[in-house]
């Protein structure tokens, strides 16, 4: 459906989970499979669809999306019996002989938001957890990536019934407000920016609606003296311009020691010539910016500094090739502003404290990176340092492991997901305790006096 949603198409997903069809490990799994069997039918749609909003490549779009995708459905399978499982709990002694479980009870019909970076897995990837959580789901799209809304909107209108799982395109800043403004959704999953999130937050406070924030901020990567520079290099350089830089937990910035400052931009540059060749705009694993918009406030940024590499640009076709920039004029946007492009600020430091200060400037990162082969600057910098997620010695690729939970910290987002994460940000822990009538002792009912030295016995 497209741009307005009418109040009874909503309710119609309500009746839907109070019909209590979503529940049975049966159905779920089955609605999975239906899921993984849809990506696959339509990979070359979706392919198409990435190169078309992006310009990514088929190998980008599948390590990137698609695969990422697919190995969450193919957990959620595996694991669905087990996290569904009730959760015996052990009485205390005020409450023997009674017994207790943890239930992990769907919460109703969720709202997932998405954003238009990654934006076939920043949708999928949270509906899968929705999905094994027994939830009734809304999905919008991101209007900035038309192409991927559509075969997102093709794929679950085919598979599944609108009362069940429903798509919504059109304008994020009218339908949002609209959608949630005539109806209480149970939970509402966010990926984005930092101020759509506050106006997203703002909207759900006044109906006590729940949040998963998924936001960023200035995710940097530390490279200190003793850092393998070829190595740190090849992988700062993969994470900051992949997707042309558009990813949230990018490197925006690079603080490295000022006595290899030199050789480390050196070995940068040489790297990014290995990755795209003298002109990225050639290279078919170089994406593009995603709207004009976007280009010009990049553009801005070429200004705020020097440009010792890269700079080149095209608005026609919105390239915009990586680009190395130094000597950052003080109070530039460039080190105020998420960047989410293929701009990467190198900055130097002498000190530890000079550099965390820099850092400071900008708490609770989504990513945080340290280049190091010392054990003790790896776990300063990690215990000195809050952040949502990061790497020693790599940058990026922690989102990838659905081992680990993925989210933020104070000012870079609310919440987590990613495999069984996931699965409990869509459930809550109902705790349930049963009690036997056969056993009634009167110490617990009034009158209470001279039952306080037993008081004490039992409650501790």
């Amino acid at each position: 459906m497209n741009g307005t949603v009418a109040i009874h198409e909503l309710t119609e997903l309500r009746n839907y989970f109070a019909g209590g069809t979503t529940r049975p490990y049966a159905f779920r799994k089955q609605q999975l499979l239906l899921l993984k069997d849809a990506v696959l039918k339509h990979e070359q749609d979706i392919n198409n669809a990435l190169y078309t909003d992006l310009k990514k490549s088929p190998e980008e779009a599948y390590a990137t999306e698609t695969g990422l995708l697919l190995a969450e459905i193919n957990l959620a399978l595996k694991q669905l019996h087990r996290w569904m499982k009730p959760k015996r709990i052990l009485p205390d002694l005020v409450n023997l002989p009674s017994s207790g479980k943890i239930l992990a009870d769907p919460l109703g019909v969720v709202l997932i938001i998405a954003p238009w970076n990654y934006p076939l897995q920043l949708s999928l990837i949270p509906l899968v957890g929705a999905i094994a959580g027994g939830n009734c789901v809304v999905i919008k799209p991101s209007e900035l990536a038309p192409a991927t809304s559509a075969i997102i909107q093709k794929m679950i209108s085919e598979i599944f019934s609108p009362a069940y799982i429903k798509v919504v395109e059109g304008d994020g800043a009218a339908v949002i407000p609209a959608m949630m403004q005539q109806f209480r959704f149970d939970h509402i999953f966010y990926t984005g920016s930092i101020p759509v999130g506050k106006a997203i937050y703002q909207l759900a406070a006044k109906e006590l609606i729940p949040v998963t924030l998924e936001l960023g901020g200035k995710s940097p990567a530390i490279v200190e003296k003793d850092a393998d520079l070829p190595v740190s290099a090849r992988r700062i350089a993969l994470g900051k311009f992949a997707n042309a830089g558009q990813t949230c937990v990018a490197p925006d910035y690079v603080l490295v020691h000022e006595d290899i400052a030199e050789q480390f931009t050196t070995t940068l540059i040489n790297t990014i010539q290995n990755f795209f060749g003298n002109d990225a705009g050639k290279s078919a694993d170089y994406g593009k910016i995603i709207n004009p918009k976007r280009f010009d406030q990049l553009l801005g940024y070429l200004k705020e500094g020097e440009v010792v590499y890269g700079g080149i640009t095209d608005r026609a076709s919105l390239y915009f090739s990586p680009t190395v920039i130094k000597n950052i004029t003080p109070g530039a946007a460039i080190m105020k502003e998420e960047i989410f492009g293929p701009v990467l600020p190198i900055l130097h430091f002498s000190t530890r404290e000079e550099a965390l200060a820099v850092v400071n400037q900008h708490p609770n990162p989504l990513a945080f990176y340290v280049f190091t082969s010392n054990a003790v600057k790896e776990k300063t910098w990690i215990e000195q340092t809050a952040f949502g997620g990061g790497c020693v010695n790599n940058a990026v690729w922690h989102f990838a492991n659905h081992r680990f939970p993925f989210g933020g910290v104070g000012n870079s987002g609310i919440g987590a997901y990613h495999g069984k994460y996931s699965f409990k940000t869509f459930t809550h822990e109902k705790a349930v305790m049963k009690t036997p009538v056969w056993f009634d002792p009167a110490i617990k009912y009034p009158p209470f006096k001279g039952k306080l030295k037993w008081f004490k016995r039992f409650i501790h």
